[in-house]
């Protein structure tokens, strides 16, 4: 026999209305178990009514309102624990910070349901259940399947709370680097233009579609070599794909081996030869999350953690400076 819902019934009284302006506040603080992202979920599913003619998360109904919360049973997690290697940088008792390799899904979706990055974290936080969404728990941010490099994954709710209100209001550093095609870009500056699913093909965005969103993202040089250059780039925004659209598309000059916005066996025939053993069939765009830097949402601590390029990044830099050296 199915669970029922678990009914919460509140008054709002006139103590209520001198110490919260919005129902997602007041509710958040009388029902303990529930965040704010948790009451937000719940009333876009009509979970929470009230007998005054129309509520609004952003603002508390009149004194003697009577709101209703029906907190369905939880359920299990979509995703299942798998017992993959996990590179953590940090941990404490409410987030963790890792080190994705490339190749690596950050969580279940059609055709990656196991392998992922969240099936390596339930193996590894063995209670995550009610964290945010449960097929993605703990998941606050992405990166691309071919993306390397840093992310962070909430343990608890609260966390996942003030991460998931970080993120939305670009209160983060993220550095990312990447080797580009081309050298004889600007030295710096920005990408300012609006990012949205390609009108011909789903698996792709595009800049300046019907229905897309802005997207600012700022770069540096820092470095050149022969027909490919090493950048950093720092996101304003974080769309899906929105480095390598804004690089491919805006500045023509896609990231190294990308197989979406790039052609990859073109790109190693105009390097040169020298690079053929180590990219030959590699299939993932040379891209990674070197920085993550955000206020701890707990303990307030200020948190910046860098990590290492993988090894193909690696060894298309060395390569790179040897051939650099032996041409001056």
């Amino acid at each position: 026999m199915p669970e029922k819902d678990l009914i919460h019934k509140l008054v709002v009284t006139a103590e209520d209305h001198s110490k919260f302006r919005r129902l997602d506040q007041f509710l958040s603080h009388h029902i303990k178990e529930l965040s704010r992202s948790n009451v937000k979920d719940l009333f876009l599913k009509d979970k929470i009514t009230s007998t005054h003619e129309k509520i609004e998360l952003k603002k508390l109904p009149p004194i003697d309102t009577l709101v209703t919360v029906s907190i369905p049973p939880p359920r299990d997690a979509d995703a299942k624990a798998q017992n993959i290697p996990l590179e953590i940088v940090y941990e404490d008792e409410h987030l963790l910070f890792v080190n994705k390799p490339a190749g690596m899904v950050t969580h279940p979706a059609p055709g990656n349901y196991e392998g992922t990055l969240v099936n390596a974290i339930l193996y590894h936080c063995k209670d995550l259940k009610g964290v945010g969404d449960q097929k993605r728990p703990g998941i606050v941010h992405r990166l691309d399947k071919g993306t390397s490099g840093i992310m962070v994954v909430a343990k608890t709710s609260e966390c996942h709370e003030g991460l998931v209100n970080l993120f939305a209001s670009h209160d983060i550093e993220r550095i990312y680097h990447a080797i580009v095609m081309g050298d004889h870009h600007p030295i710096g500056g920005l990408v300012d233009a609006s990012i949205g699913r390609h009108p011909q093909n789903r698996l792709k965005m595009a800049a300046n579609v019907k229905n897309s969103k802005n997207a600012i993202t700022h770069y540096k040089v820092l470095e050149y070599f022969k027909k490919h250059s090493l950048f950093e780039l720092k996101l304003e925004t974080g769309r899906t794909h929105q480095i390598r659209v804004h690089l491919s598309q805006m500045m023509r000059s896609p990231i190294l081996c990308d197989p979406t916005y790039g052609n990859p066996k073109e790109h190693i025939a105009r390097i040169g030869s020298e690079y053929k053993d180590i990219l030959d069939g590699y299939p993932h765009p040379l891209l990674h999350a070197k920085v993550l830097g955000l206020i701890h949402p707990i303990t307030k601590e200020e948190l910046r953690f860098e990590v290492d390029y993988p090894d193909t990044f690696r060894g298309v830099l060395d390569i790179s400076h040897k051939l650099k050296a032996e041409r001056k």
